[in-house]
């Protein structure tokens, strides 16, 4: 094996025992040995026992390449890399071409399919071989992103068991915000209060780029330290307001000012809805490696956003009227829009167990929806609990599994068949520190401050008590749809009505994605709908509203 002394940097490792392939492949990794530590070797032993010493000793492994052949069985490599550093890039190194060969196509999607491995790369065999560092450049930002010590843009400073420290970590993550988190009683978090001039404090402090604190501060202020407006500048007309900019609304947004639309879009928490806290998103159209809900959403943000279209965010709408020639929207802080056309996108909320003694550690162990990328790592070596079957909470099962020593997913039914895809199944199936507990639920948990037990309750009626250090709950939903007027119809679970067309029983007002009765829950879904709501937008404005 190649080695430098560069022994506290992170690690990418190549193994292939073509002595031809280890050459180009070493030459083409010489780029990111400034910042990284670069091994290229032959042996699969030998790669092992260094990962193994390096998982003793504490060291971080950004990416591991392994190639498939009679000597070295990458796919099992990078199983056992899997073991060792779980949150490594592992991929595995097919030559051009090889993706025709039965056994190494069977490898790929099997070794994906469990979670083994993040994709495959091509061997490069041109010098320089872009395509090669296209994929080597993601898995770092990747890992970086999600790994990396040190000052970010934001810094979190707060107790861990804090529930408006978790709210303020959960919103930035949500919301794309890159941010580091310290305990306020670790050696970095006093070191950093005391440098802002709060040595001491009790409240969730959130430092700025600049150094500048703020005390535990309201959604909105913690929005504009970050460069997001809450306020609206110019209140209008516009052609269609777009209420909430989930996976629907955005896509909504995105069609709507592409189309020469002047859109506004109003969201009350986090860009991305229940889909932006989404670990990983696998088999959504176009993106073969899978996505995290937040890189989708900030994406599709940043799209309708170079279209034109104008956000408010960290504010609700709670008023909406008909007058003539269109409708009237009313923010929580009272401003008032006039609209041609709305669409409604609220999406919905995780309902809530109703457990007394466990809604009192909300935020302190207690959490509803899935787990971000960064607060995930607060569990490392934890007992963590999942309630709910669907997708969600397999995706929030996956990533906990990383860190967490175990992980229980508690599911009502008899099993996961008929609400989980396949291929998370497949990879819980696979996660040695899963275990599925079906036919079971939670009745009741306590804790001194924080969760420290849970109360279960099998099919047969037996009760168990368990210690749990986390417990995420996922299970149904409930629509936004408090605040519409009596005039727009909604089933009996609260959910929109609508046509075939998407519009409401008002005329000009249409609904999309989870809000609507009857709607699928899936992103991709929720973005059809949206970009196919604007073409009866434009039907409608023509017919009545006048252009803004």
């Amino acid at each position: 094996m190649n080695d430098d002394t560069s022994e506290k940097k992170p690690l990418i490792l190549a193994v292939d025992d073509d002595a031809a392939a280890r050459e180009r492949i070493t030459a083409e990794l010489q780029r990111y040995s400034r910042d990284y530590r670069v091994v290229c070797g032959g042996s699969g032993d030998s790669a092992l026992a260094q990962l193994e010493s390096m998982r003793d000793a504490g060291e971080r492994v950004a990416i591991v390449l392994a190639a498939k052949s009679p000597h070295v069985k990458g796919e099992e490599l990078l199983a056992r890399v899997h073991d060792l550093h779980p949150h490594a890039k592992r991929a595995l190194l097919i030559p051009w071409g090889g993706w025709a060969d039965e056994q190494t196509a069977d490898a790929i999607r099997n070794a994906m399919s469990v979670g083994h491995i993040d994709y495959y790369v091509l061997k490069p065999w041109s010098a320089p071989d872009e395509l090669f560092h296209r994929i080597v450049s993601e898995f770092l930002q990747e890992w970086r992103r999600a790994n990396a010590p040190g000052r970010r843009e934001l810094t979190v400073i707060a107790d861990p068991w804090s529930a408006r420290g978790y709210e303020l970590r959960n919103l930035l993550a949500r919301n794309g915000v890159p941010h580091a988190f310290h305990s306020c009683d670790s050696e970095e978090g006093v070191e950093l209060l005391r440098g802002c001039g709060q040595g001491g404090s009790t409240e969730p402090v959130v430092l700025l780029p600049e150094g500048d604190p703020l005390v535990n501060p309201s959604n909105q202020e913690l929005a504009r330290g970050y460069g997001v407006t809450t306020e609206l500048l110019d209140a209008g007309p516009f052609d269609v307001v777009v209420v909430g900019a989930g996976p629907a609304g955005l896509a909504a947004a995105v069609y709507a000012s592409s189309e020469g639309l002047r859109a506004l879009v109003v969201e009350r928490e986090s860009i991305g809805g229940q889909a932006g806290a989404s670990a990983r998103i696998r088999n959504y159209l176009g993106f073969s490696r899978g996505v995290t809900g937040a890189e989708l959403a900030q994406r599709a943000y940043q799209q309708a956003w170079v279209f034109g279209t104008t956000f408010l965010l960290m504010r609700e709408v709670n008023d909406l009227r008909a007058v003539d020639g269109g409708h009237l929207v009313t923010i929580s802080d009272g401003t008032e829009i006039e609209a041609g056309s709305v669409v409604l996108a609220m999406g919905v909320s995780y309902r809530r167990l109703g457990i007394p003694a466990l809604e009192d550690l909300t935020g302190t162990g207690v959490f509803y929806g899935p787990p971000s990328l960064s607060d995930a790592q607060q569990f490392t070596g934890g007992d963590v609990f999942i309630v709910g079957g669907g997708n969600s909470a397999g995706q929030a099962a996956v990533h906990l599994s990383r860190y967490a020593a175990s992980v229980t997913l508690l599911v009502r039914g008899s099993s996961l068949a008929s609400s989980m895809s396949q291929y998370l199944v497949d990879e819980i199936n696979s996660r040695r520190n899963v275990e599925v507990r079906c036919s079971t639920e939670v009745v009741g948990g306590a804790g001194e401050g924080q969760l420290e037990r849970l109360t279960l309750r099998d099919g047969n009626g037996a009760t168990t008590t368990v210690r749990a250090d986390a417990l995420f709950v996922l299970i149904g939903a409930h629509p936004h749809t408090d605040w519409l007027p009596a005039e727009i119809e909604r089933d009996e679970h609260g959910f929109v009505v609508t046509g075939a067309d998407f519009e409401t029983t008002v005329p000009g007002v249409f609904a999309i994605g989870d809000v609507r009765s009857q709607s699928v829950k899936r992103v991709a879904s929720a973005v059809g709908e949206g970009s196919v709501v604007i073409h009866h937008v434009h039907r409608s404005l023509e017919r009545g509203a006048p252009r803004a």
